[in-house]
């Protein structure tokens, strides 16, 4: 009986994406075959970009090795984490170097990319009630001098207001703060306005999966949290008037000559916008540097902090550490995991800068398992070997070869491959609607949501090449392959699409689906 994703495992097994691994090493995976034997196959799906440096990259996994080893504390919670405090220094000076700023960026370590999505989450919610109190605070203060000076209330202010005279001064003014108090109240009581991306992914928690833009993952649990507003991908006249939709104001009163004026102030209402640099399981989008740079001056305009997801498309993937380096948007927050730790720890970081930085949340969140002693040092090393390697060089030369092939592609099959998309080693392959295909099959697969999966399963068992859809957008393949992947790697990758877009073409169910009743592993 399977105890572990049994349903998962019987879906996946109609399409033969259902191998066991036994080995990995470098860009490669070996299945066990049915015989007993191993069968190699070339790996671009990369743990979903946490495979950089390949599977168990030697030297990181000798130092692993070194540092279980030297008994070294793993955890040590409630204590100093000097690893931690490197790695978040590391980070400050790569990001210095790429945005060219001389910002300081606070550390908050996490376990996953979701967790460390939910953190930004928390610490940007307690920034915004912070800044509501401090806004309270001072409306408050104006009121009591309101009072204290026996200001004056003129009738088209109460009356704007829908608010009787009380025949009194003072008890016009009572009357008027009553008022304008509940109105402030429900303003400052809202949920907090959240804007991401359509097309966005940002995790499936609590919390994180209100961001992510696909409705299957979200809906069945939007009343657990604040639901986000999606904003069209790459369109900037669509961020101004999200914000503007969502704008709203308190009301302050100043005392001129005597009387008290009602005035309008912006309320603190919104709380972040989450952006991926390249949108990852919404078919590899990468965003506009237009578009990037209307995000950062709307958001910084309306003091909504801006959240940069680097979770997949960070940690020198795209050909520099922090993909939105390429676009120019440098993040109030910015969310790394997957690559940092090398493919060989589990580890999480959300980067909080200094001027939005909240010490008290550091009373507030805690992780048993965050920053612990074996993650950080293991991360350290990847950081030290992407430095001392220029990994950043390496992914963008191996993926401007995978393009090179994927664009030949296209011309080649233009009646297949819609489009061709990414930066780096993140690539999108983004394939027609195959609904109208004369292959029922092919037609079929199409309209059940699973033809990339199909033609993924194809591309494994016909030419040993793993390969998978993104999971918003099933019609584009992800090759998110290593920085050490070869030249007959890419050269195996590139038969394999080109034997599969000539099935698809042709309407060839039977090449395409002859692996189905011919597998070995």
């Amino acid at each position: 009986m399977e105890l572990v994703d049994g349903t998962l495992h019987t879906n996946i097994a109609g399409v033969g994406l259902d191998p066991h691994y036994v080995r990995a090493e470098g860009n490669s995976m070996w299945a066990a075959a049915r015989d007993g034997s191993e069968v190699e196959v070339v790996d671009f799906v990369g743990g979903y970009g946490s495979l950089l440096l390949g599977h168990n990259h030697p030297e990181i996994v000798a130092y692993a090795t070194e540092v279980l080893n030297a008994r070294t504390p793993i955890h040590s919670q409630f204590s100093r984490r000097p690893e931690a405090n490197r790695v978040t220094e590391v980070l400050n000076s790569v990001l210095r170097r790429e945005f060219g700023t001389s910002d300081t960026y606070f550390g908050v370590f996490a376990n996953t990319g979701a967790e460390a999505i939910e953190a930004a989450v928390k610490h940007a919610e307690l920034d915004r009630g912070l800044r509501i109190q401090a806004l309270a605070g001072q409306l408050a203060q104006n009121a009591e001098q309101a009072v204290a000076a026996g200001a004056a209330v003129d009738e088209a202010t109460l009356s704007r207001y829908g608010v009787p005279s009380t025949g009194s001064a003072r008890g016009d003014l009572t009357a008027l703060l009553a008022e304008i108090g509940a109105r402030n109240s429900l303003t400052l009581g809202k949920a907090p306005v959240i804007f991401t991306l359509e097309g966005g992914f940002h995790g499936k928690l609590a919390a994180s999966v209100q961001l992510t833009h696909n409705p299957a993952f979200r809906t069945p649990f939007t009343s657990l949290a604040a639901n986000a507003r999606f904003v069209a991908v790459n369109s900037a006249d669509a961020v101004r008037a999200a914000f503007e939709s969502e704008r709203a104001t308190v009301l302050d009163l100043v005392v001129t000559g005597g009387v008290a004026e009602v005035v309008e102030v912006p309320a603190p209402v919104f709380c972040a916008f989450f952006a991926e640099p390249v949108q990852g399981e919404g078919g590899i989008v990468p965003l506009s540097p237009e578009f990037a740079k209307e995000i950062s001056a709307v958001s910084a305009e309306f003091d909504c902090p801006v959240v940069v997801d680097e979770i997949q498309s960070g940690s020198g993937r795209t050909g520099a550490f922090f993909a939105s380096s390429h676009v120019g948007l440098q993040g109030d927050y910015v969310t790394l995991a997957k690559s940092i730790a090398g493919g060989v720890a589990k580890l999480a970081v959300l980067l909080v800068r200094e001027s939005r930085y909240r010490p008290e949340f550091e009373l507030l969140h805690s992780s048993t398992f965050a920053k612990d002693g074996f993650s950080t040092l293991i991360a350290q090393k990847t950081l030290e070997v992407m430095e001392r390697d220029d990994v950043y060089r390496l992914a963008e030369e191996r993926g401007a070869k995978i393009v090179a092939v994927l664009e030949a592609l296209r011309s080649e099959f233009p009646e297949v491959v819609k489009d061709v998309r990414g930066r780096g080693l993140l690539l999108g392959l983004e394939l027609h609607n195959q609904a109208a295909s004369s292959s029922q099959t092919i037609a079929g697969a199409q309209a059940g949501g699973v033809f990339g999966y199909l033609v993924s399963g194809f591309l494994l068992h016909r030419h040993q090449v793993r390969v998978l859809p993104t999971g918003s957008a099933p019609n584009t393949l992800r090759l998110q392959p290593s920085v050490y992947v070869t030249d007959a790697q890419i050269i195996q990758l590139e038969l394999g699409l080109r034997a599969m877009c000539a099935a698809v073409r042709d309407a060839d169910e039977a090449t395409l689906l002859s692996f189905l009743g011919t597998r070995t592993f």
